[in-house]
């Protein structure tokens, strides 16, 4: 049976490294959803660098998740110093279990207060695929499936929470 991955991108105001009230909340807020949505029904699996460092994207090892990417219009660093940037990739059973778990409970109050710590942006913040059981998708993947979604729009090969897919390529409801 497919599975759904999901790859989540944005531009934060602060490198990672910033010492400063906003980053810290932004990470203890982190912290908490990534724990709760763990255990969230539905939810099978998330990229996570071997080394666990908070910052260490580029050039950690990622696994069967592949080497670390970024979209094109991603302009900050690229060092533990400088990065400026969230990006998120996981694996869940369905099309709701994944909706539920971004859209209620406390990642949902840390998406009204997205602007706080995020750059606005015309880029899309989120792409979702389905890739078969035995797959794990990688974060070029993610990349490649979100910049042809803002140079496209969905299709069943990328699509939104607002515009979704089944596996079957059919369009349906969220």
């Amino acid at each position: 049976m497919p599975r759904l991955a999901l790859y989540t991108f944005g531009v934060l105001k602060s490198p990672l490294s910033d010492p400063g009230p906003t980053t810290r909340e932004f990470y203890d807020i982190g912290e908490v959803v990534y724990r709760r949505i763990s255990a969230h029904p539905g939810y099978l699996a998330r990229a996570e660098p071997a080394g666990g460092e908070h910052g260490v994207l580029f050039g950690a090892d990622w696994g069967a998740w592949g080497e670390f990417a970024v979209p094109a219009w991603y302009a900050k660093g690229r060092t533990p110093d400088t990065t400026a940037l969230a990006a998120t990739l996981s694996l869940w059973t369905d099309l709701r279990s994944a909706r539920d778990a971004v859209h209620t409970g406390l990642h949902r109050e840390a998406l009204t207060r997205r602007h706080d710590w995020f750059e606005r942006s015309p880029h899309p913040t989120h792409v979702l695929w389905w890739v078969p059981e035995d797959a794990t998708p990688t974060w070029r993947e993610g990349v490649d499936k979100l910049e042809r979604l803002h140079r496209h729009g969905p299709a069943p090969q990328r699509f939104t929470f607002p515009q979704p897919f089944t596996p079957e390529g059919v369009p349906t409801r969220s």
